[in-house]
């Protein structure tokens, strides 16, 4: 299952979630690949795609994912005193397929059902990498 995620135009915030998901055991060796753009002087990273290949994948992904939104909205939240995502906040859109769903405030097992879902619930195991 291939999977993107979208940089919301907020380049850091996806660096910020490779650099966690290289850093994290579970989600350290699992295929992230950048996906850049046109912009005015060099490339702009617009997004990652990351193939994830097995059931365990998911679940790694969605905790690895959630853990990192959850400090990374703690951050926003001192900044600026308000509770929860901050505008500009990104890496908060996910695409597979033709579905594209906003994931920033989902839990990891929210995150995993929904990933389970749009991968055809058990057909993953069956699947493999890159379905």
């Amino acid at each position: 299952m291939r999977i993107r995620i979208m940089s919301d135009g907020d380049e850091a915030a996806l660096t910020e979630l490779q650099t966690w998901l290289a850093d994290t055991p579970g989600t350290a060796d699992l295929p992230v690949e950048q996906v850049t753009g046109d912009g005015t002087t060099m490339s702009v990273l617009e997004a990652v795609d990351i193939v994830l290949g097995h059931f365990t994948d998911i679940g790694a992904f969605a905790l690895a994912y959630a853990t990192w939104r959850s400090t990374r909205n703690t951050g926003s939240d001192t900044a600026s005193g308000a509770g929860g995502p901050t505008e500009g906040d990104g890496a908060r859109t996910l695409t597979h397929g033709a579905t594209t769903v906003d994931i920033g405030h989902l839990t990891p097992d929210e995150l995993s059902a929904l990933l389970h879902r749009l991968n055809g619930g058990d057909q993953q195991e069956q699947d493999g990498p890159g379905a």
